[in-house]
């Protein structure tokens, strides 16, 4: 055979052979990816009348065959957040459905094609939202109704105890909830200065502006006063304006109080730089009291939204981790210590 011949067929099988070593790999992965985002639990769409409108949301049922079934009702934090959170809420559910329990999530106004704009909101008007959820979910046939409850990170922090104090809430799951607003600013500040190393300079200045825009605030500003006063626009938006300004007086203190009696559980993570998880831990000790309703729990290697602090500061590991092993995302112990809370109510414990 020639020489050349021989060549380009031994050419043509390693390339052959390479492409079947890249598509048996991409094969694998791809059954690892769907593996690892297959959860145990049954997943709808569903919609909930509230106010002339409609709230887009899911709901995840445990796949243990009960007839009835207590539910976690889901207030998002800050921003844009769709019902599932991009995904990042179905670990959660999926150790909520182990415990025996549904899940109930819904679009923000304005998220993923839902009607409205959740920054024309106020905390009272998320908190009528919820109301509105667990209205729906107390009239499902499938529903224990004395197993409602509450699961809210961040801003939700100042819409959780509102709710408890509309309607009858059997248990709360609180991460890394906010107490005062214009405290939570300030300290939000000065742990993201210090992380970038910012000199002594830059520390005072940045203080300074925060004072002015405090101000501004205090006085009811314009958003056109706003810009005038910064010196033009920096990124702050008409409406991220207004959403402040209706507001940056919120302060979870006082509210908290419709909280006693009802099983909490406050779940703080140890690389918080959003929120002074001190702060929270103390108002919610001072206010509660210290009896068994309240469950403390520390992560010491979660960031603000319980994910491990070493995956947070690389958005690749982040991504890669979210696509191959979405539940090792969370911090050590996270999803287990909410699951043995809900499965301790249900067995008509108090988790403590």
């Amino acid at each position: 055979m020639c020489p050349k011949v021989q060549s380009r067929r031994r050419g043509l099988r390693v390339t052959v052979w390479s492409l079947v070593a890249v598509l048996t790999v991409a094969v694998g992965a791809t059954g690892v990816v769907l593996g690892q985002n297959s959860y145990d639990m049954d997943e709808q769409r569903v919609s909930i009348r509230h106010g002339g409108h409609t709230l887009n949301g899911v709901l995840t049922t445990p796949e243990t065959g009960r007839k009835h079934h207590g539910v976690v009702v889901y207030v998002h934090g800050d921003g844009p957040v769709d019902a599932t959170h991009d995904g990042g809420y179905r670990p959660i559910w999926e150790a909520n459905a182990k415990a025996g329990y549904a899940s109930l999530s819904w679009d923000k106004p304005g998220v993923a094609g839902a009607p409205g704009d959740w920054l024309g909101q106020s905390m009272d008007d998320r908190a009528d939202e919820a109301v509105a959820a667990i209205a729906w979910a107390r009239a499902r046939p499938d529903v224990d109704a004395d197993q409602i409850g509450l699961w809210g990170a961040s801003q939700a922090g100042w819409v959780l105890p509102k709710v408890a104090a509309r309607t009858p809430v059997s248990f709360v799951i609180a991460v890394s909830p906010a107490i005062n607003w214009l405290r939570q600013g300030r300290f939000n500040l000065l742990a993201e200065l210090r992380a970038e190393g910012a000199s002594a300079a830059r520390t005072r200045a940045e203080i300074a502006r925060s004072d002015a825009v405090r101000r501004l605030l205090a006085r009811r500003a314009t958003y056109d006063e706003y810009v005038e006063a910064m010196g033009g626009e920096d990124g702050m938006t008409a409406g991220r304006w207004r959403f402040i300004s209706r507001n940056h007086t919120a302060d979870a203190t006082r509210d908290l109080r419709a909280l006693r009696g009802v099983p909490v559980l406050l779940s703080l993570a140890g690389h918080d730089i959003n929120v002074d998880t001190a702060d929270t831990e103390r108002v919610y000790r001072e206010v509660l009291g210290a009896g068994v309703s309240l469950t403390v729990e520390r992560y010491p290697d979660a960031s603000h939204a319980m994910v491990k602090w070493s995956i947070e500061q690389s958005d690749l590991r982040t991504a890669l981790t979210a696509l191959f092993s979405p539940r090792s995302l969370f911090a050590a112990g996270f999803l287990d210590d909410q699951r043995r809370f809900l499965a301790a109510l249900g067995r008509g414990g108090r988790a403590g």
